[in-house]
């Protein structure tokens, strides 16, 4: 079997003592480092949960982006994330890289806004990121977009690794 990464019989553990993981309050006025701003700027597919009313927690994978200090996700009126926020703001937003899956950061925030989406424009946007073309080719007849504006208050990104090191 091939082995994926050489940690040099060390555990997962130790491995990270030895390396700076990046773990920081947002609040506190820390700029998101460029390494997390680039894979959320990169056309990495992103995972946002939210909060069930009963506490669970629902997963979704979703298309997003990064400005001026917000992760953006787009998302439909109605939708169990929307319904989700609406009740409780609080959200976990994972990336990982589609060129290095050891390349990932993880973000806890809350959405303090949601954007109306209504003429696509910020779907657009996205859609030209991720397919590269210019319109969002999945329009409902009756479809809502919207955009959750997030603000991360805890951010991790995992230090630079990558598959089969040496």
């Amino acid at each position: 079997m091939e082995k994926l990464c050489n940690w040099e019989g060390k555990s997962l553990r130790d491995h990270y003592k030895d390396r700076t993981i990046t773990y920081y309050l947002a609040k506190r006025g820390l700029k998101m480092e460029s390494k997390a701003e680039n894979l959320f700027k990169d056309k990495n597919l992103v995972f946002i949960a939210t909060v069930m009313k009963d506490g669970a927690p629902q997963l979704s994978p979703v298309w997003a982006d990064y400005e001026d200090g917000f992760i953006m996700v787009n998302t439909a009126e109605g939708r169990i994330k929307h319904k989700n926020v609406l009740n409780d703001p609080r959200v976990a937003v994972s990336v990982v890289s589609h060129d290095n899956p050891l390349d990932m950061t993880t973000v806890r925030g809350k959405v303090v806004e949601i954007i109306p989406d209504y003429d696509y424009v910020h779907i657009n946007k996205l859609t030209k990121k991720y397919m590269g073309i210019e319109n969002y080719p999945f329009k409902r007849k009756e479809e809502k977009r919207i955009v959750f504006k997030i603000k991360p208050e805890k951010i991790f990104v995992l230090p630079d690794l990558s598959m089969n090191q040496e």
